[in-house]
């Protein structure tokens, strides 16, 4: 179950990542309403990254609470702290391209 929360959080920050950068892109060619055509898509898409969070850390209180060993998902969820770090920062480099 953990694994296939991860793994979905993963695609939408890859997803998400792909459509700023087109964002960036865009911006760049000033193709504006290409932007907003994307908008929603991507408010969806954070949505369904905060909905996972809540349901991965579900997930991890009822294995702790179980005793079980959530060690075993350690990399899995460093390697998804990393994507998102990377993804505030790219959204930080769209917002300073937006607001000069």
């Amino acid at each position: 179950m953990i694994e296939n929360i991860v793994k979905d959080m993963s695609d939408l920050v890859d997803q998400l990542k792909s459509s700023i950068n087109q964002d960036i892109l865009d911006i760049k060619e000033a193709k504006h309403e290409e932007l907003l055509k994307r908008n929603d898509q991507k408010h969806q898409m954070i949505d369904e990254i905060m909905a996972l969070k809540m349901e991965l850390n579900k997930e991890l209180i009822i294995l702790i609470q179980e005793e079980k060993d959530v060690n075993i998902y350690r990399e899995s969820v460093d390697s998804l702290e990393i994507q998102l770090k990377e993804l505030y920062e790219l959204n930080k480099k769209l917002a300073s391209i937006v607001l000069p």
